[in-house]
């Protein structure tokens, strides 16, 4: 099992992603045999009706997760909520799921992105190579 900090997460859902504002987050590669992950994000108690209907409801919740350093390239979650503590200020969510996109896709779904907006030939590539260095959040079409 490896642990690593969680530096960012986003939930990410019908072309949107909201921020999730992060006190303290920590994911866990658990290394098991169905490649399961844990992602834990300490947070903000007027987020707790939000989670609350969503672990109720039992349904898949896809996060895009920044892990150690803001440089990094966001890494893409589906999970779903396996416990929900309320604290007197905060809460935390726990998630469990599997990746489901590598860190590679990123360039990937930037470029599809730009060229969505119209981006071509040169002006492409120089907003491509800009972004690749900014690594923005980029909205992720779900099926």
């Amino acid at each position: 099992m490896k642990s690593f900090k969680l530096y960012s997460l986003d939930v990410v859902g019908d072309g949107n992603s909201m921020e999730i504002p992060l006190v303290d987050g920590l994911i866990l590669n658990k290394e098991d045999e169905h490649s399961t992950w844990l992602l834990e994000a300490y947070t903000n108690l007027s987020l707790y009706d939000y989670f609350k209907k969503i672990s109720e409801e039992d349904r898949d919740i896809i996060l895009e997760a920044v892990i150690t350093k803001k440089e990094n390239a966001p890494a893409y979650f589906q999970t779903k909520i396996c416990s929900l503590i309320r604290f007197e200020e905060h809460i935390s969510v726990l998630f469990q799921g599997q990746m489901r996109r590598n860190k590679s896709d990123y360039s990937e779904l930037l470029l599809d992105s730009l060229i969505e907006k119209g981006f071509k030939g040169p002006d492409l590539l120089k907003e491509f190579k800009e972004k690749m260095q900014s690594k923005p959040k980029i909205k992720v079409k779900h099926t």
